[in-house]
């Protein structure tokens, strides 16, 4: 929900000394307030590298200068939440938000605000067509290009009329330009994927010049690399034309559209390493891709082959020490083996055994109380499939570690059953490690021997998974 403009109007009364504090053109001024603060401070970055970290005080105020910096897109962070914004030296900005409604609430002020509260209108629009690809992957590919035509026309008159009464940087423009046309791209993207995969028999009616924009297509933007708009273009593009060339390959092969499948990632992983050059969105890329494949990976076979595909082509990101370390992770969850001796806490805060747990075949997922959102909407899955599958029993493994409180709290907010619900030892583990195995099953029989792991909460065939599962004790 916007500011309404009362409370608008104190704040920028409030902050209104900005601008005059603002001496040196090649610096930009920043200064803001949080509402129901998550962490102790703002972080601004651009292309991964902090920029600079202003600290809340005790009125969750945060200010400060920012020395000679280019004009371009940054990242406003406040963790676990962001928001692109888009500074040119010589702002002054003055952001407000809060954390309850973090991209509805947040707001700019102050000059040159109209380019990052155009950015964040943007990205508002842009979520509001996630539920629109839902309601139209189903209609004919010649009305659905109607559709992303009429929603970019909008949006390109909605950034000429913000150009015409603002007179905003040609460089702004330009980047504000390309953002629409990246979201006008990725729509075609995600509609071609879920046809494809859903309602095949419009795959056929697709136009030829459907994809025509590929060729204008870059994957090294250095000005977009913050753009989460860019990155989820390529990101699905990567997707859209790897089930294209399974198809073409192997026309009856239903696994093409399996996004788990190792050969759907190794696909995607070579596709990346042929396609992008720049350091920074390759590695973003890698990182993602080689740590799905190897959580989902089946065979030590397949996890060496990540490995080694990563050291052929020279991978140096972030996630080089963490990805070795999920490999080693991953050797315990692969089928055949057994989790049955691993040690766990109960809700009584007692050590047991896994093999302990059950005297049913288990399903086990993993959640964590730092992702509220997900662990509400996988909780409401699981809570359906343990109703329609009493076979097995469901167990939820806690990786939150020494917060074992936390753990119990939610547990008892949520009203999860306890007597399913255990805590992970203390592992060292990175946290955003763990986050790669948030939507990670493992089915096992009730002695923790793993008959597989490859699937996860959102599997689309999930059910069919549990029936074959079922039918094989």
């Amino acid at each position: 929900m916007k500011l309404k403009l009362p409370l608008l109007l104190i704040i920028s009364l409030f902050f209104l000394s900005c601008d005059k504090e603002n001496k040196s053109s090649k610096e930009v001024y920043i200064k803001g307030q949080i509402a129901n603060p998550s962490s102790e401070y703002v972080v601004i970055t651009k292309n991964n590298i902090n920029i600079d970290t202003l600290r809340l005080d005790n009125n969750n105020r945060f200010e400060g200068s920012l020395k000679n910096i280019e004009a371009g897109l940054y990242v406003l962070r406040h963790p676990p939440e962001n928001q692109i914004i888009y500074l040119e030296p010589g702002d002054s900005t003055l952001v407000w938000l809060n954390t309850l409604e973090f991209d509805e609430s947040l707001n700019f002020s102050g000059k040159g605000s109209e380019k990052s509260n155009f950015l964040t209108n943007l990205y508002l629009l842009n979520q509001q067509d996630n539920d629109l690809i839902l309601s139209y992957y189903k209609s004919d590919p010649s009305e659905f290009a109607e559709k992303t035509d009429s929603i970019r026309a909008n949006r390109k008159q909605k950034l000429i009329d913000l150009e015409d009464k603002y007179e905003v940087s040609q460089d702004f423009y330009k980047i504000a330009n390309s953002i629409i046309n990246y979201e006008y791209y990725d729509l075609r993207e995600r509609y071609a994927f879920l046809i494809r995969k859903y309602n095949s028999s419009l795959v056929d009616k697709i136009p030829s010049d459907f994809h025509s924009y590929r060729k204008d297509v870059s994957f090294n933007s250095n000005l977009l690399e913050d753009s989460y708009v860019y990155l989820n273009y390529i990101d699905d593009f990567l997707r859209t034309k790897t089930l294209e060339e399974c198809a073409k390959n192997k026309p009856n092969d239903k696994n093409c559209t399996n996004l788990n499948s190792f050969e759907n990632i190794r696909s995607r992983i070579e596709l990346v390493d042929s396609l992008i050059q720049n350091k920074n969105i390759k590695n973003t890329f890698l990182d993602r891709l080689a740590s799905q494949g190897i959580v989902y990976s089946q065979k030590v076979e397949n996890v060496d082959l990540i490995l080694n595909l990563l050291k052929k082509m020279n991978y140096s990101g972030n996630m080089q020490k963490g990805i070795n370390q999920m490999a080693k992770i991953q050797s315990d969850f692969l089928p055949g083996n057994s989790l049955g001796e691993k040690i766990y806490i109960n809700t009584k805060k007692d050590t047991v055994k896994l093999k302990n747990f059950s005297r049913k075949p288990m399903i086990t997922y993993r959640w964590m109380s730092s992702s509220p959102s997900h662990y509400r909407w996988q909780h409401e899955i699981i809570k359906n499939l343990q109703f329609k599958y009493p076979e097995v029993d469901f167990i939820g493994i806690n990786l939150d570690m020494d917060h074992s409180d936390k753990w119990l709290e939610v547990i008892k907010k949520n009203s999860f059953d306890p007597k399913l619900q255990f805590q992970a030892t203390k592992i060292r583990v990175d946290e955003n490690l763990l986050k790669n195995y948030l939507n990670k099953l493992i089915f096992m029989d009730a002695k923790g021997n793993i008959a597989r792991g490859d699937l996860q909460v959102n599997t689309p065939d999930l059910e069919n998974k549990i029936l074959e599962f079922i039918s094989q004790k």
